[in-house]
């Protein structure tokens, strides 16, 4: 059984304008506007419709003047070191904006991870929601009577409402 995509035309339109922008540069390296344009165009209609990009899409487009970052074209690309760890520091030349990104090969973001998969979601979602054992029958309760707070545990029992109403307090329980 094949997992459906919910917005197959808007992940479609997507992946064609971040493919044009790709072109566009690919064919002249001076026309950065029009790359521009298209990651804009696609930056927007993601964040209208709330459609999460792929981490390697958004490493590639420019947070803030949504420039397609080209190694070389539109943005240096460097290894540096930070306190023992590597880091890929990528900075978009049009505004200067840097990404720094961990150079760890063992780790793995969220999407890759198999956890993050909606059909192991589900399944482990099904397997969560499943009793592990059957409910246990509070003591005194006779076998096959369903109790009143069977299921739940409550701190509105009517003991505990007969007594918040003694000490005074008016209209039922308070703290809710």
């Amino acid at each position: 059984m094949s997992a459906q995509v919910k917005d197959k035309e808007a992940f479609q339109r997507l992946s064609f304008l971040y493919q044009a922008a790709h072109c566009v540069l690919a064919h002249n390296p001076d026309n950065q506007e029009l790359a521009r344009f298209y990651c804009h165009a696609q930056r927007s209609i993601s964040r209208r419709l709330v459609l999460r990009q792929d981490p390697s899409v958004k490493r590639t487009i420019c947070k803030s003047c949504s420039s397609l970052l080209v190694p070389g074209v539109s943005s240096t690309v460097r290894q540096r070191k930070h306190r023992g760890q590597r880091w890929t520091v990528v900075r978009c030349l049009r505004c200067g904006r840097t990404k720094r990104f961990l150079s760890n090969p063992a780790y793995k973001l969220w999407a890759e991870q198999p956890e993050a998969l909606l059909e192991n979601q589900s399944q482990a979602d099904q397997q969560s929601a499943a009793p592990q054992h059957p409910p246990r029958e509070p003591p005194g309760q006779k076998a096959g009577v369903p109790s009143v707070t069977s299921g739940f545990q409550s701190r509105h029992t009517p003991e505990a409402v007969a007594e918040a109403r003694t000490q005074g307090r008016e209209g039922g329980l308070s703290g809710r």
